[in-house]
């Protein structure tokens, strides 16, 4: 396995040469890793990366070549890159699986270890989480606006790179897609590989009808057509009729359908319904491509489109959104408990919440659906017959629940170095993903103007906030 420790921002290894010049290297360091908004302007993001990011950890060393690498830059002392040479993660993660439910402001990943390792993690931690939860997300949103017709992720060359065209068809799979265009990926990972043909097949041969007669006697058992190279109903579509009648009838071959890659989709598919069954081949399925996001699929649905699946790329692969992941320190152990810390800005917005930390969700007994989210302090005991949600700004806005269930989403990824958790199958990853989008309530999930979901402060870390926020007001006037 290629070893990536690496992969890391220049300023982390400086930061960690610091520490380790200050005496501090031992010192135990907590970390929050979070995110500020949803993605797409929407009311919920699906978490990922977790499985990239144990991947990185259980292959986190500084071989010779790192080793040498670094020396060679002339910026690290030799007694830190001897320190680095031996170093191995000790710590401890907490997590939410892949596939979680997650919302802004509060931690999905929190890491306990010395302070050189817990800076080294941030880069590649970031990069796991950011990109795998926007796939992922972008994945759930257009396969629920699809509502229950299939969505094969066709992004492999919209990716940004091999690495990452890989990533996103696995990550596209747990957010709900079917199978994927990418070979390797299919390979890789056991999920179906999809697809039909492209127009270069009939560009070349100039004649259509030759062109899908010569695809049908290559393929014979997959003969989908792609009908939209010329004029999708004056010619395209009369000829895969016209093969499927010389050719893959007389042969007792499936004709499996066609895909339309342009034009009014709702319109064309339409007609091509109706010339498909009036040719006697009403098992003909129809598959729409063409630049797809969850706007349109809705769209194309309420304009009576009649398809049987989707193949979308662009909008998955290289979705035009970012998921915008931070990495924040909430705590120095001392005395062996976490003493709190905590980012002051004048922008609200870019200050952080302290200490060592829990969330805590809230569900419906008699429904299921999620009723909000407490950040809490981890040592805090939650209320089971009552609690109020208090917004953790405008704290006149308050909510208080009643006949609930809770559960805590940080769950052991790594304790003392040593992997604890069980990760799932990737349809086992699905399968939760689509359950806990299940318990969201639609006014979250909806696409457009989503009401926002409730993630605020228990009154102890609430207090705490407080707190800090004035000492630090107290410290700049005695300054």
């Amino acid at each position: 396995m290629e070893n990536k420790t690496i992969m890391t921002d220049l300023y982390e290894l400086t930061m960690a040469q610091t520490y380790f010049k200050e005496g501090k290297k031992d010192e135990i360091l907590y970390f929050d890793l979070f995110f500020r908004q949803n993605p797409f302007a929407g009311g919920y993001t699906m978490s990922g990366g977790l499985d990239a990011i144990i991947e990185y950890i259980e292959n986190f060393h500084y071989g010779k070549e790192e080793i040498d690498y670094l020396r060679s830059i002339n910026k690290f002392s030799d007694d830190f890159l001897d320190y680095l040479s031996n170093l191995t993660f000790k710590g401890d993660i907490y997590a939410v699986p892949d596939g979680t439910a997650v919302f802004p402001n509060e931690p999905v990943l929190t890491v306990r270890a010395d302070a050189v390792t817990a800076q080294l993690l941030e880069t590649a931690l970031l990069a796991c989480f950011n990109h795998a939860s926007l796939v992922i997300t972008a994945s759930k949103r257009i396969t629920k606006e699809a509502k229950g017709k299939p969505v094969m992720e066709f992004g492999a060359r919209r990716a940004r790179g091999i690495d990452s065209a890989i990533e996103v068809s696995k990550n596209s799979i747990i957010g709900g897609c079917v199978g994927t265009s990418n070979t390797y990926a299919a390979m890789k990972y056991n999920i179906p590989a999809l697809g039909t043909m492209a127009h270069s097949l009939v560009t070349e041969n100039e004649d259509e009808y030759e062109a899908f007669l010569g695809y049908a006697k290559a393929n014979p058992n997959n003969c989908l057509f792609l009908v939209d190279t010329y004029d999708t109903l004056r010619c395209g579509i009369p000829n895969a009729i016209k093969v499927a009648n010389d050719y893959l009838k007389p042969n007792n071959l499936p004709f499996k359908g066609i895909r339309i890659d342009s034009g009014d989709l709702a319109y064309l598919s339409k007609e091509a319904r109706k010339m498909l069954d009036e040719a006697g081949y009403p098992e003909a399925t129809i598959c729409l491509s063409n630049g797809l996001d969850e706007y349109t699929i809705k769209d194309l649905l309420e304009q009576g489109a009649v398809f049987d699946s989707l193949g979308v790329g662009d909008n998955i692969a290289a979705a035009k959104e970012r998921v915008g992941g931070v990495y924040k320190l909430v705590a120095v152990e001392e005395n062996g408990k976490p003493s709190p810390r905590m980012k002051i800005s004048g922008n609200i917005i870019k200050m952080t919440n302290p200490g060592f930390k829990k969330v805590v969700r809230f569900y419906d007994k008699e429904t299921g659906y999620a009723l909000g989210d407490a950040v809490a302090l981890r040592e805090e005991e939650i209320p089971k017959e009552e609690y109020t949600l208090v917004h953790p700004i405008a704290t006149w806005k308050q909510t208080t629940l009643h006949n609930y269930e809770t559960r805590e989403l940080l769950v052991p990824i790594y304790l003392e170095g040593k992997l604890v958790y069980k990760e799932p199958t990737l349809l086992e990853k699905q399968a939760y993903c689509e359950k806990e989008y299940n318990t969201l309530y639609p006014e979250v999930t909806r696409i457009n103007n989503p009401h926002e979901y409730y993630v605020d402060l228990s009154d102890t870390l609430r207090e705490l906030r407080n707190e800090l926020i004035e000492k630090h007001k107290n410290n700049k006037k005695e300054g």
